[in-house]
């Protein structure tokens, strides 16, 4: 199965919906996206409309040509873009796919919209695009993600010391997750068990 569908794919569950940027959702981000504490730990930021442009440019650009897969991932209680997480470093090849360029608007943290849409993310890269690595990375610095990549069934691999420039000019040390195929039914239950009690089913 090729991986080309990846481009063109809509996840979605009772709480979100994952579909593909399109130039059209540039309003819609333009209203959630000029918070300074969203890109504290991005290597880019957007802090003007020009960024915005680029950043909505470059997300269109990545899905056409296949180097990355950028959702906007709405709320459905809201009806409206939540933020976006993305697929990346596709290596179909190997059966290895990166999850992130994550961020959610400030108004939709903490509403269990994050741990719905690496679900449905993971998901859809083991039972269909038949993964046999999902990996993430962040920022050593980012303890919040950090927790949350843990709290998703995430094993922590260690450190790449020095990994890249941010825009201060500090060099960033990146830290590795993964879940392995094998581990996925595990995980996927997991989920699913802490989904049913948060919602008290």
């Amino acid at each position: 199965m090729s991986w080309e569908q990846a481009r063109s794919a809509r996840l979605e569950n009772e709480y979100v919906l994952l579909r593909p940027i399109v130039a059209a959702d540039r309003d819609q981000f333009h209203a959630i996206a000029f918070d300074p504490d969203t890109w504290r730990y991005f290597v880019g930021r957007i802090d003007t409309e020009e960024d915005l442009d680029r950043w909505i440019g470059d997300a269109v650009a990545d899905i056409a040509a296949g180097r990355r897969v950028a959702f906007a991932v709405i709320s459905k209680a809201a009806n409206a873009i939540a933020g976006s997480m993305s697929y990346g470093n596709m290596d179909e090849k190997n059966k290895r796919i990166e999850i992130g360029w994550s961020w959610l608007g400030t108004p939709y943290r903490g509403a269990g919209i994050n741990r719905w849409a690496k679900f449905l993310l993971l998901e859809y890269a083991f039972e269909t695009l038949e993964c046999e690595r999902v990996e993430f990375k962040t920022d050593i610095l980012n303890l919040q993600a950090r927790k949350g990549l843990l709290n998703i069934g995430a094993t922590e691999e260690g450190v790449l010391r020095s990994y890249n420039y941010m825009p201060d000019n500090r060099r960033r040390d990146a830290i590795f997750y993964s879940i392995l195929a094998r581990e996925w039914p595990g995980v996927k239950n997991q989920l699913r068990v802490h989904d049913k009690i948060k919602a008290g089913a």
